[in-house]
């Protein structure tokens, strides 16, 4: 478990009694396991490596905490993208990353490991810059009834699943042994096109492939890290706008195009 987050008795309360009040107050509140991203780092690209094997000589470009400057963002084509990964849950991330305590969190996991995130539950999420082929960026706006920026605009996004990669085990049973790695990387991909999916109500024959940018640290909440994604949508804006009316707006578009009333 190098990579799941660190625990101490009193932390594990607080977390408890913070979800407690959160639920309590917010009840469509429900948590559910997420990965936990420990660091991210480039390799080189060989052929017969072992992966897990090199995962400690990789560069890293990364903790959450650090930042790198444009001109060290360029990556050689025979380099690799590594990303460490845990399991952590929706519950400790209200819990730590959203802690009234997370400076003395961070400060305590640097002090007793070299490492700021250390008791953080830093869960991955994904987002899509997705844009039309009339050269429009699309936009959402966020539910009030979420735990995390309620009613502001947003990009296309949500998480990579543990539960969409270890089927049939339930999510609070689910360990970072029964993740192949390779089933982890496919979650990460399809699971911003399945967001997209789902959010933007379009299908998925309308989606380019993923391109991932980079990962960005959202620094409201002590640097919750996201992987940012390209993606081209096959439609027009106006397609888009379309299909974001439900059936009955869209009949009576189609009887107003047809009567035309206003011109009688």
């Amino acid at each position: 478990m190098m990579f799941n987050r660190r625990k101490f008795p009193g932390l594990e309360r607080c977390i408890e009694e913070v979800w407690t009040e959160r639920v309590t107050s917010e009840p469509w509140l429900f948590n559910g396991a997420k990965f936990r991203l420990h660091s991210a780092g480039t390799l080189a690209a060989h052929p017969n490596s072992n992966r897990a094997r090199d995962a400690d000589s990789c560069t890293q470009i990364f903790t959450p905490t650090c930042c790198y400057s444009e001109r060290n963002t360029a990556v050689k084509k025979d380099t690799v993208l590594t990303m460490q990964l845990g399991l952590t849950c929706y519950k400790d991330f209200l819990g730590t990353n959203w802690s009234k305590n997370v400076k003395e969190l961070m400060r305590e996991g640097e002090i007793q490991f070299g490492n700021p995130e250390s008791f953080l539950a830093q869960p991955l999420g994904v987002g899509a810059v997705l844009q039309t082929m009339d050269n429009h960026v699309v936009f959402l706006r966020r539910s009030q009834k979420v735990a995390e920026a309620p009613g502001l605009l947003d990009i296309p996004g949500g998480h990579p699943e543990p539960k969409a990669v270890c089927r049939g085990v339930s999510e609070e049973s689910i360990q970072v042994e029964q993740l192949p790695e390779e089933a982890v990387v496919r979650e990460l991909f399809s699971s911003v096109q399945t967001e997209i999916k789902d959010e933007v109500n379009i299908p998925l024959s309308c989606l380019s492939e993923p391109i991932l940018m980079g990962i960005a640290l959202n620094h409201t909440s002590a640097g919750r890290p996201s992987a940012e994604f390209y993606e081209v949508l096959k439609l027009e804006k106006s397609a888009l706008l379309w299909s974001e009316l439900c059936p009955s707006a869209k009949g009576a578009v189609l009887l107003y195009h047809l009567v035309r009333p206003d011109l009688d």
